[in-house]
């Protein structure tokens, strides 16, 4: 099923959200193909639109004093779509792990083959005392998907999210002050604003050139607006292998607030 993202809750409960679009200008860099932010935008408006749909969106949560917060994700591009290619943009629940609300999603070209898979991890907040719950009671109400799962490639390490640790060998590259276009409705630098502050941190070729990507992101403290956030990176040595095939490049990045760690991400590129 289509799903309308104008009126998320007019066709009735769904197990997975679906929305049909083409590439367009804004999503794509001097490759003509899909940036990693644009899938991530994609990504958050998909997650929105399902949590309203199936009754535990925004307003739904705020209701009862709790709120969605994002803490962890992880993200396989075997493909990136071109400039007006035909994508399908998917997003469902698949239950609890721990203090985790999982969600996957994948981007399919016409042929209904994945390009781009992704997986999540949720915290559900109690927006009064700022500690989070157990996201049972949420989920044991929402589909669980049981056996539809985004993120399986031949074996490969992709399935699980990762905790990042600290690594020594970071090196500042710049800093960026949270403006007006960096913070979002819950008063807080949108969770894409930290991939494109990432991307921004790397040479541009590099990007362009990428064919296949693996990137994986901690959220760890959040970030508002005026304050300023270092920008730390590393390139990650010694990485043939570890992910099935061997790493181009590999980079750890990391960002700072008062001199603790805001975020945690590591990307991995094949040309």
């Amino acid at each position: 099923m289509i799903c309308d993202t104008a009126n998320p809750k007019s066709s009735g409960p769904v197990n997975v959200w679906q929305e049909t679009f083409p590439v367009r200008f804004g999503a794509i860099d001097k490759s003509d193909r899909l940036t990693l932010s644009a899938a991530f935008r994609f990504f958050q408006e998909a997650a929105i639109c399902h949590a309203e749909n199936l009754g535990v969106g925004r307003e739904d949560m705020a209701r009862t004093g709790t709120a969605w917060i994002l803490s962890r994700m992880s993200v396989q591009v075997d493909r990136r779509p071109q400039y007006c290619e035909t994508i399908t943009v998917r997003s469902w629940p698949r239950g609890g792990e721990k203090l985790f609300a999982i969600r996957d999603y994948d981007i399919r070209d016409k042929d209904d083959i994945p390009a781009i898979s992704a997986r999540s991890g949720w915290i559900i907040l109690d927006t009064e005392k700022r500690r989070p719950l157990r996201p049972q009671s949420i989920m044991d109400t929402l589909p669980r998907n049981e056996g539809l799962d985004a993120m399986t490639s031949g074996g490969c390490p992709w399935g699980h999210l990762v905790g990042l640790e600290e690594r020594a060998n970071l090196q500042i590259t710049g800093e960026r002050k949270a403006l007006y276009t960096d913070v979002d409705y819950n008063g807080h630098v949108n969770n894409v604003r930290y991939i494109q502050w990432i991307e921004d941190a790397l040479d541009p070729q590099l990007l362009e050139k990428a064919g296949k990507m693996r990137f994986d992101i901690n959220y760890l403290t959040e970030i508002l607006g005026g304050e300023v956030t270092a920008i730390l990176s590393a390139p990650i040595e010694n990485e043939s292998g570890a992910f099935c095939n061997a790493v181009s490049r590999a980079f750890a990045f990391e960002g700072r607030k008062n001199g603790h760690a805001a975020f945690r991400a590591e990307l991995r590129v094949w040309e």
